[in-house]
């Protein structure tokens, strides 16, 4: 009897990999929400302190509009089970990380929430991207 490509996929790989694809595409629409909104309403979020990143927050609204653009992006590239998708993946998960650690003076709680998907993301698709061919 001869074994398809489906027969040597890992469920919990796959399940991961789809975990880590939706969050992805959420995370970007997040993101192109966020960014939205910095660019038509320069008021809306308020800096209490001095920051190092200090940017204005229309630049904010630019760089989350194309950080969510690539994010969605990217997570509809896991759902082909490319390992250039995975690595894309792992490499856009972690500058979305970056991005929203800068990102805390403007929406703190809200930052920390998507540097945390963030991670479970990366560890999706480290510790089970391999299994997805057993």
């Amino acid at each position: 009897m001869a074994q398809t490509n489906a027969d040597n996929y890992s469920e919990w790989a796959v399940g991961w990999a789809g975990f880590a694809g939706v969050m992805l595409i959420m995370i970007g629409v997040f993101d192109m929400i966020q960014g939205l909104v910095a660019l038509f309403n320069d008021n809306f979020y308020v800096i209490t302190q001095e920051w190092i990143f200090e940017f204005d927050v229309t630049a904010w609204g630019w760089i989350q509009l194309i950080l969510g653009i690539v994010l969605v992006a990217s997570g509809i590239g896991i759902f082909s089970g490319n390992v250039a998708a995975r690595t894309a993946g792992v490499i856009v998960a972690g500058l979305a990380a970056i991005v929203n650690f800068a990102w805390l003076p403007y929406y703190p709680l809200w930052s920390i929430v998507v540097i945390a998907i963030c991670v479970a993301v990366i560890w999706a698709l480290t510790a089970h991207g391999r299994d997805i061919t057993v």
